[in-house]
C-alpha cells in the first residue's frame, strides 16, 4: 500500500522528487495523510488523523510543531539540522563585517548624495570617509554559544579570518565535539565568554532552558563595546534588555534575524528579515534531507534526526516483514510484545531497542506470513502508543 504526505509551505522540488522517486505521493487533504512535510506552517491546535504517523519540519527548529502531543500520540517528528547550516554561517560571518566597517550608513551616505559632478562627489566622498571608518575582525575574539552544525562551521570560518574563537556549550555531543576545530578554546560558563569576546554569535534552539538566554542579568557581563548576534531563535534574546543595554552599555551592536518595532530608526540595531537560511541551496537541502528521512521512516521504520525518538537504523532483512513500535520507556514492554509474537509462532530474525527520555522505539523483523491483525495485538499492550506492520 502506498503512502501519501500532505505538505504546507512552499517545499523545494528537489525533496518532492525524492518523494516521488519512492512512490509516495504528495496530497492537499490532511485526512487519511501518513504524514506531514512542512517549513514555518503552524501546527499547534491542528487535528491530526489517526493515519498521520510522521511529521517533517524542513529546517531546524521545530517550535510550530506541538512536539509533547505529537509524543503521546506516538507521531515522529523529524528536522533537518545542519541543512541549513552554511547559509547561516555566510549571514553570521557578513554581519561580523557589517558590524566593524561603516558599510551600510556608507553606502546609504553614498546614494544620498545629490551632486553631479564627479570631481566633486570623489573630493566628498574622500573628505567624509572617516565617519565611516572601523576596526578589523583580525585578531578579535569571537564568542560562540551553541557548538552544533553552525556553531562549528562558523568558528572554522572565523579562525580562517585571523579571528581567536571561545565557545560555550554545556550540551554539546560528542558526534560536535569531533566536529570543532581544535583551536576552540571552551568556556565553562556563559558569562565567562560574554567577558572575553569582542563578538558574540549564538546558535542554539529554542527551548525551555534556552528562553531569554541572553537577559538584563548577563548583558552587565558582555566584554565593553560587544557586538551580539542572533540568528538562531528570536526567544532567547530579551531584546528589551538588549535595547537597555545599547543606551547605556557595554554593547554596541545587536543584529538579528528578528525585527521588532523598537528597532525602528536606530542605528545600532541591524534587524534583517528572517533569512538566515533563505537562500536556494539550503531550501534544497532542508527539503531533500526531511523527504529521505519520512520516506526511510514511513517505508522501512527507521528513525534519523527525530527530536522525540531515538535514533534507530536497521537493515531489511529480505523475506520478512517489519514490525516497529513507540511505547513509554517502563520496564516490561518490550518482553509483552516477545510473548505475543512468540504465542502466535513468528520467528524473531532481527531486533532493536532504543530508548530517549520517556519514550522508547523498537524494531521486529519477523519471518513468515505475518497478518495483519498483529497490530491489534501489539496495540492492545499497556504503554505502547502506536505500532505499525511494514
Amino acid at each position: 500500500m502506498g503512502f501519501s504526505i500532505k505538505t504546507y509551505n512552499q517545499i523545494a522540488e528537489r525533496g518532492l522528487a525524492r518523494l516521488a522517486q519512492q512512490d509516495i505521493l504528495c496530497v492537499e487533504s490532511l485526512d487519511r495523510a501518513d504524514a506531514i512535510l512542512l517549513r514555518s506552517e503552524k501546527l499547534h491546535g491542528v487535528d491530526f488523523p489517526p493515519s498521520v504517523r510522521a511529521i517533517a519540519r524542513a529546517g531546524a527548529g521545530v517550535n510550530n510543531i506541538p512536539v509533547e502531543l505529537c509524543s503521546a500520540r506516538g507521531i515522529a517528528v523529524f528536522n533537518t539540522p545542519g541543512a541549513n547550516a552554511n547559509a547561516v554561517k555566510e549571514l553570521v560571518i557578513c554581519s561580523l563585517l557589517l558590524s566593524s566597517r561603516g558599510i551600510l550608513p556608507g553606502i546609504q551616505f553614498a546614494r544620498e548624495q545629490a551632486v553631479d559632478d564627479r570631481a566633486a562627489l570623489h573630493a566628498l566622498m574622500e573628505k567624509q570617509k572617516k565617519q565611516f571608518a572601523g576596526n578589523e575582525l583580525f585578531g578579535k575574539t569571537l564568542g560562540i554559544v551553541g557548538l552544533g552544525a553552525i556553531g562549528s562551521m562558523v568558528a572554522e570560518v572565523a579562525l580562517g579570518l585571523g579571528m581567536k574563537v571561545v565557545g560555550y556549550d554545556p550540551a554539546l555531543s560528542v558526534e560536535a565535539a569531533w566536529r570543532l576545530p581544535n583551536q576552540v578554546e571552551r568556556m565553562e560558563g556563559l558569562n565567562n565568554l560574554l567577558s572575553v569576546s569582542d563578538y558574540v554569535t549564538l546558535h542554539v534552539p529554542a527551548i525551555e532552558a534556552t528562553l531569554n538566554l541572553i537577559n538584563a542579568d548577563n548583558l552587565p557581563a558582555f566584554k565593553p563595546g560587544a557586538v551580539l548576534v542572533n540568528f538562531a531563535r528570536e526567544a532567547i534574546v530579551d531584546y528589551k534588555a538588549v535595547l537597555n543595554a545599547l543606551d547605556s552599555g557595554p554593547i554596541r551592536h545587536y543584529i538579528c534575524d528578528f525585527p521588532e518595532p523598537a528597532f525602528r530608526n536606530r542605528q545600532d540595531v541591524t534587524a534583517m528579515p528572517h533569512i538566515g537560511a533563505s537562500t536556494q541551496e539550503a531550501e534544497e537541502n532542508c527539503a531533500v534531507m526531511a523527504a529521505e528521512q519520512l520516506a526511510d521512516y514511513l517505508l522501512n521504520g527507521n528513525i534519523k534526526n527525530a527530536v522525540n525518538l531515538p535514533e534507530v537504523s536497521m537493515p531489511r532483512v529480505p523475506n520478512t516483514r517489519r514490525l516497529t513500535f513507540i511505547n513509554d520507556n517502563v520496564a516490561g514492554v518490550l518482553g509483552q510484545v516477545l510473548s505475543v509474537l512468540a504465542e502466535q509462532s513468528f520467528n524473531v530474525v532481527d531486533m532493536m531497542n532504543k530508548s530517549h527520555g520517556d519514550v522508547a522505539y523498537n524494531i521486529i523483523d519477523m519471518e513468515g506470513d505475518v497478518p495483519e491483525n498483529i497490530e491489534f495485538l501489539i496495540g492492545q499492550i499497556e504503554h505502547v502508543t502506536s505500532v505499525r506492520l511494514i
